[in-house]
């Protein structure tokens, strides 16, 4: 099982959970996972979401491995400039 940090907004459309854990491998198993389980999380990964995975943010990454020790942070898209 892998521990993941909801990030902002995402809190709310996961039941205000800050924190869940899913058994996923790859950030699309881990994306699978959060859609199926909190359905409210699915427009936004549709919209799309950033996975910061030990301190390393990734975009779109779907095969990125995640280790069952690894930080995983999920938060919405970063804009601006």
């Amino acid at each position: 099982m892998v521990k993941v940090l909801l990030w902002g907004t995402l809190r709310s459309a996961a039941d205000g959970q800050a924190e869940v854990e899913v058994a996923a491998r790859t950030f699309k198993e881990l994306l699978d996972e959060l859609a199926a389980r909190y359905p409210g999380l699915e427009p936004q990964i549709k919209r799309g979401v950033s996975l910061a995975l030990d301190g390393k943010i990734y975009r779109e990454a779907w095969f990125t491995e995640i280790g069952p020790d690894s930080e995983v942070v999920l938060m919405p898209y970063m804009t601006g400039g």
